[in-house]
């Protein structure tokens, strides 16, 4: 009796192309060559020339971003950190993260861009805003993780969790 088994006949409509390229496609990182770096849109300019900022450990200790201005921040172990909204994923023990504040002076689409994979919320009052649209940043940039979101004006909390050093470049922007 010649019964096929589903792995052959899967293994083979993936071969032909017959299985949608979501279910052939596994989400890996790519290496990438870089021979320069890559141009930034004006919005993220400063990514180069970051300014250092420490973190803090509850919503209203935390650095004042300036819209535009890159940093480096300087993250605290995760445990030490109290965030107004609890992460979506906090991390564990040994990974860090904290948080910073800046002020939404024009409603819009607003991106925080991250260095890292790191989780990353802003935060008005007590709840976590809900992003509209995720990304990598340009290849060659540094930056690993762009996340937007629509805010109207205001005070805002940024909030970091999950990164795996202590340390995280970020920039928070308006998008024209």
């Amino acid at each position: 009796m010649r019964t096929p088994s589903i792995f052959w006949t899967i293994s083979l409509l993936a071969l032909s192309g017959a299985v949608p390229a979501a279910a052939q496609m596994v989400d890996t990182p790519m290496t990438q060559s870089c021979d320069a770096p890559a141009d930034l849109p004006d919005a993220m300019a400063t990514w180069r020339n970051p300014v250092t900022a420490r973190s803090g450990a509850a919503a209203g200790s935390g650095p004042a971003l300036v819209a535009g201005q890159a940093v480096t921040m300087e993250l605290l172990p995760t445990p030490d950190v109290r965030y107004p909204v609890r992460p979506a994923k906090p991390g564990g023990s040994v990974s860090y993260g904290g948080v910073a504040r800046f002020t939404v002076d024009k409603a819009g689409t607003w991106r925080v861009a991250l260095g890292s994979g790191a989780w990353v919320d802003v935060v008005k009052g007590k709840a976590a805003m809900t992003s509209v649209a995720h990304g990598h940043g340009p290849d060659c940039s540094g930056i690993r993780k762009m996340v937007d979101y629509d805010l109207q004006p205001g005070d805002y909390v940024l909030q970091v969790a999950a990164n795996g050093t202590d340390s995280l470049p970020l920039l928070v922007t308006r998008l024209p």
